[in-house]
């Protein structure tokens, strides 16, 4: 995959001006806080420790929401039992939310341990009228380091990482 922003935190990305910028993302997300997730539907496999939820899925935390069709928590495997959560997997029409931007993809992944969330599949990230478009998206809510990547590469092809960002229009003079 060839990379559109290589290790590059969400505050360079402001300072030139771009979409993911205003605001880091480690703002928004506390690995501390509470997850309080709704669906129509659960299932707890202890046997996995996996716990999957079904259905119009939305995971809150913080100022930070996660929506989806479904969402599978894992915990880590501790003896005969489950310790702290691991992961979380979302699928179908998957939207992360903060207070600053939306992103969209076809589905999610995040590390509790890494503090990192990956959206893949046809990913739209839109801030204000800015909008940036690719396959991949890793986020890390720790550092706000975000990298944008796609499968697509070469001059004048359709697919590629594409962005298209307005100035602050939010001083006036």
């Amino acid at each position: 995959m060839q990379s559109a922003v290589t290790k590059l935190g969400w505050a360079a990305l402001a300072a030139a001006s771009v979409l993911l910028g205003a605001g880091s993302a480690a703002a928004q997300l506390d690995p501390r806080a509470p997850i309080d997730i709704t669906a129509d539907a659960q299932d707890v496999i202890q046997s996995q420790c996996l716990s999957a939820w079904t259905g119009a899925v939305e995971a809150l935390q913080g100022r930070t929401r996660l929506r989806a069709e479904s969402v599978k928590v894992y915990s880590v495997k501790k003896g005969d039992g489950c310790g702290a959560s691991d992961r979380m997997e979302a699928g179908g029409q998957v939207y992360f939310v903060t207070p600053e931007r939306t992103v969209r993809a076809d589905s999610a992944v995040y590390s509790f341990t890494t503090e990192t969330i990956t959206l893949i599949g046809g990913v739209i990230v839109v801030q204000g009228k800015s909008v940036v478009r690719g396959d991949r998206l890793t986020i890390n809510t720790r550092t706000g380091q975000a990298q944008m990547s796609s499968t697509v590469t070469g001059r004048n092809k359709a697919g590629r990482v594409r962005g298209v960002f307005y100035p602050d229009q939010g001083t006036t003079n």
